[in-house]
């Protein structure tokens, strides 16, 4: 990846970048999450 100049991230504030699509998050992806994370809250 190359590094980006200050300028460059001036210029995008207020800006939409690197907007992916919608993913759908599911309970069991949560829960693995959890359980690979030790982190069960």
């Amino acid at each position: 990846m190359e590094p980006i100049s200050l300028d460059v991230l001036l210029a995008s504030v207020g800006k939409e970048v690197g907007v992916s699509p919608w993913r759908v998050v599911t309970q069991r992806m949560i829960d693995q999450f959890a359980d690979a994370t030790d982190d069960h809250q």
